[in-house]
């Protein structure tokens, strides 16, 4: 990882990981990934982000007074173009833009078009209205993801009577995306940084890295770069609500979209519909508390595909431990003629673990690595994770992540403080603790825009029933997120519904989860707050 785990793009990655996979033996039926990467210290501006919220957590600011011109567009539906490294839709899929406010504090200033893609009801005569999508991230591109994820994971049964609807979030790919360098600086940075720096000459290249990455965001994307936060995508969505013609909002938010959905219905509390999260991020931690969990989380799934394979988790880890430590001081070499980094191994390693139908892939992967001495099957790993082609371009969901993220999160840790969590973030996982522990301080360094909050607010008095979904296995978005996901939206709204099984994400995976989640879609049928699925 060039910093951060994914907390998002659940179908994206796995979609891209089970086209990898080939002949292995794997299905398509995982889900992947939540987000953190890396950044240097320095004091953040005190300013708020521009079209920040100025009130106080609890209370949301009134939503803003749009202009006809915004409010009364008509998308202009087409058959859609392929996107970049893609092949376009075939069959009922359409593409168009709509215009929202670059700035929410200036409504009948510029503008920023945001691309949505659509696939109309099957049943005309039932139709319900239209639910939208985002698929996590931050930085998936939903205008990419969900033809493959309607039919990979069963979203047919919801398109009998939804409009199906996703959108590229401002910042990301067609929406005023986000660019940060080059495929040769990415290519340099994860070849030769550091992500878990040992000496002094380590450290200083890992926070260079960190604050050049800021600077090129800013450079390149600097007019965007201040307003490609979460609650203005929210209202982003609110304005898409409004202009597919519906009442209110019909949603479904899987890992980093569990929190933009959280913060849609902070802002928008009346206009919330049927609303599902699946694959929770948590709402009450910041960015060192997401790199606990997310080690927490990833070692636990760690163990258990240990305790699957029939071999002792402890055992398992400080061997993965060592074969780390070995690559640290010794790449190892691929086929590709690239050499495999400690930092691209942990990427491989993470990469398997959101989905349980990818673990035989990272058993051949460590064992090409442990018994032949060669990197080639993480690296493919890594690769597919960092949106690697073959040719050796990369596709610009991380900076896109990183930007948002940024924008989102008010705390920059300093280097001292990320030192201060190793012995901890070492004693959670001694395989990906170091990795996440550094990666406070890397992320967000000398970032060009203040952060807008230490965490986002979610709490929606009123709101109608939301539905969270946690897997007590997820590597990514640990189970006590979702929880913690139910609590904070508040009494009558969040209903627990929890699912004991491995992955990142249970749709389309878990029959009981599915099958409770589309009773709610299709027939308004509230599970009970608590339900278990197995």
């Amino acid at each position: 990882m060039v910093g951060h785990v994914r907390a998002g793009a659940p179908a994206g990655a796995v979609l891209l990981l089970a086209g990898l996979l080939g002949g292995c033996g794997t299905s398509e039926d995982g889900k992947a990934a939540e987000g953190t990467d890396r950044g240097a210290a320095s004091a953040p501006s005190s300013a708020a982000p521009p079209g920040a919220s100025s009130a106080t957590p609890s209370t949301p600011s009134p939503p803003p007074v749009l202009p006809a011109a915004l409010t009364s567009q008509r998308p202009d539906w087409k058959h859609c173009t392929a996107p970049e490294g893609g092949s376009a839709p075939g069959g009922d899929w359409r593409c168009a833009l709509v215009d929202v406010p670059l700035d929410y504090a200036r409504p009948d200033g510029d503008t920023i078009g945001i691309a949505l893609i659509r696939k109309k009801a099957r049943d005309k005569d039932r139709r319900l209205g239209s639910m939208l999508f985002n698929f996590g991230g931050p930085g998936g591109s939903g205008v990419s993801i969900l033809p493959r994820a309607a039919e990979s994971y069963g979203y047919g049964k919801l398109n009998s009577r939804y409009d199906l609807v996703s959108f590229d979030p401002r910042g990301i790919a067609r929406s005023a995306g986000v660019v940060c360098r080059t495929d040769k600086k990415q290519e340099s940075a994860l070849q030769n940084v550091d992500l878990t720096p040992d000496t002094a000459t380590e450290k200083a290249a890992f926070m260079k890295d960190a604050t050049d990455f800021g600077a090129g965001c800013a450079h390149r994307s600097g007019k965007v770069l201040p307003y490609v936060g979460t609650s203005n995508a929210a209202r982003d969505m609110d304005l898409i609500r409004q202009v597919l013609g519906d009442e209110k909002l019909t949603y479904f938010g899987i890992s980093y979209g569990t929190e933009l959905g959280g913060t849609y219905a902070h802002l928008f509390p009346a206009k919330v519909g049927r609303t599902v999260l699946d694959a929770v991020v948590d709402p009450t931690a910041d960015p060192v508390g997401h790199a606990r969990n997310q080690a927490t989380g990833f070692q636990r799934a760690l163990e258990n595909y240990f305790k699957d394979r029939g071999q002792d988790p402890k055992t398992g880890t400080r061997r993965i431990a060592r074969l780390l430590e070995h690559i640290d001081q010794k790449p190892l070499p691929t086929d590709s003629g690239r050499e495999l980094t400690e930092s691209l191994a942990v990427t491989g390693i993470v990469t398997p673990l959101y989905s349980e139908s990818s673990w035989p892939y990272l058993t051949r992967a460590l064992d090409e690595a442990e018994k032949r001495g060669r990197g080639t099957l993480l690296l493919q790993l890594a690769d597919s994770y960092n949106g690697r082609d073959k040719n050796g371009h990369y596709d610009t969901q991380s900076h896109a992540q990183r930007a948002v993220s940024c924008a989102d999160s008010r705390p920059r840790p300093t280097v001292a403080e990320a030192r201060a969590l190793l012995p901890e973030f070492r004693k959670l996982s001694p395989v990906f603790g170091p990795f996440l522990a550094w990666d406070t301080a890397g992320w967000c360094a000398r970032w060009p825009v203040a952060g807008e909050h230490d965490h986002p607010e979610v709490s929606a008095p009123g709101a109608a029933p939301v539905l969270v979904v946690g897997t007590t296995g997820d590597p990514a978005t640990p189970y006590e997120g979702a929880r913690k996901m139910a609590d904070a939206l508040g009494d009558g709204v969040g209903v627990l519904v929890t699912n004991k099984g491995e992955g990142h994400g249970s749709y389309g995976r878990s029959a009981c989860v599915t099958s409770t989640v589309d009773a709610y879609f299709l027939d308004g049928k509230v599970p009970a707050d608590g339900t278990t699925c197995s």
